[in-house]
């Protein structure tokens, strides 16, 4: 099992979780009759004494891997598939996996999500593209999603009898999803979250993601995490990773998880109601070290401004006048790298910036320089240095993080390093 804020070959964790279902030949045994292929997301297969139920199936373009690893702990006709979310890499292999007479499960707003993927497709591909590229590797385009409807919408809570087992999937509206399901076996107390405790467990949930989506809110996540804490299960089964075992253990993670987010979501409220701006809560707000708990998808100061704006909304009252209308304050590059004398002077300040490990004031000092003279050596050669020493500061948990910083960071090599023929 990997241990939480373990790094294997120099990528997060997480990372590696994505990608552990490349190497696998065989489906793991979790108990004698749960069974689990890893993917980008874990399938994971449920036998009974009336055939088998299924809980996520995987990716578009493993879902023949997925079906070939779970072929031999199949125990008869696949009568469920239970969808947590509607990710792609949650439910992309229902068309190659599904049977007939297979009922698919989803909660009320799965078909909602997915159009709203659909809808932006175009828009979240090129984002989700700057950050996935290099990490996945792939050597071609994946398909598209499927489009996949529902055979039986779950509101609220929607149990069913199985084979001689008890399901019931109930609707958990946070965390990774607003469409979120888990699936709770209460005779053999075992539960499967999906990613509603994000895609590592014990860690900060990612309420807005960088590539963009629809904002998860912290009030829904802290009551569907109480949910799932109230169950007391003596397994719990997550979208990534190797399951959770113990009811004491599983137990105090959660409380730990609760009492972190709740923690910070009061630290808000209290900053907003003393004046603290959202900038400033972003840099100030910590936990206390026994509620530490981990950021590999989510990230502390990202939960800070997700929570702002979730009590608040989008118009800061530090941002003036400007936030009112659509003139960014880039719109004034030109002239204040006029009145500084130049991209160059400009670079030359950042330089002095990164010196004093202040990278961040390096890069607002950088905007300005690359916006009005894009190919400015020097301005790009300390833009190079700001972003490996950001890099450096990060320690290489955060997936999304560093996904980011390396992906800046081969943009500035490119423009510094560009092809003999330019």
């Amino acid at each position: 099992m990997s241990t939480p804020g373990a790094k294997e070959q120099g990528k997060p964790l997480l990372a590696n979780l994505v990608m552990a279902g490349s190497q696998q030949t065989a489906a793991e045994v979790i108990t004698d009759f749960i069974f689990m292929a890893k993917d980008i997301s874990n399938a994971y297969l449920i036998n009974t004494s009336d055939g088998d139920v299924m809980v996520n199936t995987g990716f578009m373009d493993n879902a023949e891997r997925t079906r070939k690893l779970l072929a031999p702990r199949r125990s008869g006709p696949l009568r469920k598939i239970v969808l947590t979310q509607a990710h792609a890499d949650h439910y992309g292999g229902v068309p190659a996996l599904t049977e007939s007479g297979t009922e698919v499960i989803g909660e009320k707003r799965f078909v909602d999500n997915w159009n709203y993927f659909d809808e932006l497709g175009p828009f979240l591909k090129r984002r989700s593209a700057k950050l996935w590229a290099n990490t996945l590797n792939r050597g071609s385009k994946p398909p598209e999603p499927p489009r996949v409807i529902p055979d039986i919408v779950v509101d609220r809570c929607y149990a069913f009898e199985q084979g001689g087992r008890r399901f019931e999937v109930i609707s958990t509206p946070g965390g990774e999803a607003l469409e979120s399901l888990v699936v709770w076996m209460p005779k053999e107390r075992v539960v499967f979250t999906g990613n509603l405790f994000g895609p590592v467990f014990l860690a900060m949930p990612n309420l807005v993601t960088m590539r963009g989506d629809r904002p998860r809110l912290v009030t829904r996540y802290l009551h569907s995490l109480d949910i799932v804490r109230k169950l007391g299960a003596e397994l719990l089964i997550t979208g990534h990773g190797e399951p959770i075992r113990g009811t004491d253990h599983i137990r105090a993670s959660l409380d730990k998880m609760h009492a972190a987010v709740s923690f910070l979501k009061q630290a808000v409220v209290d900053g907003m109601n003393a004046g603290t701006t959202v900038h400033a809560l972003m840099r100030e707000v910590r936990l206390p070290e026994e509620l530490k708990i981990g950021e590999y998808h989510g990230n502390l100061r990202w939960a800070v401004r997700s929570i702002w704006d979730e009590l608040a909304g989008w118009f800061h009252y530090e941002d003036s006048t400007t936030g009112l209308y659509g003139v960014p304050r880039s719109a004034v590059n030109a002239d204040l790298a006029e009145l500084a004398g130049g991209a160059a002077v400009l670079a030359a300040r950042a330089q002095q910036k990164v010196a004093d490990n202040k990278p961040l004031e390096a890069l607002h000092l950088l905007d300005i320089a690359l916006a009005v003279e894009p190919k400015q050596t020097d301005a790009l050669a300390v833009k190079n240095d700001a972003l490996h020493l950001l890099l450096k500061e990060s320690g290489g948990t955060n997936l999304s993080e560093t996904m980011w910083l390396k992906s800046e960071i081969a943009a500035v090599d490119a423009a510094l390093n560009p092809p003999a023929s330019e």
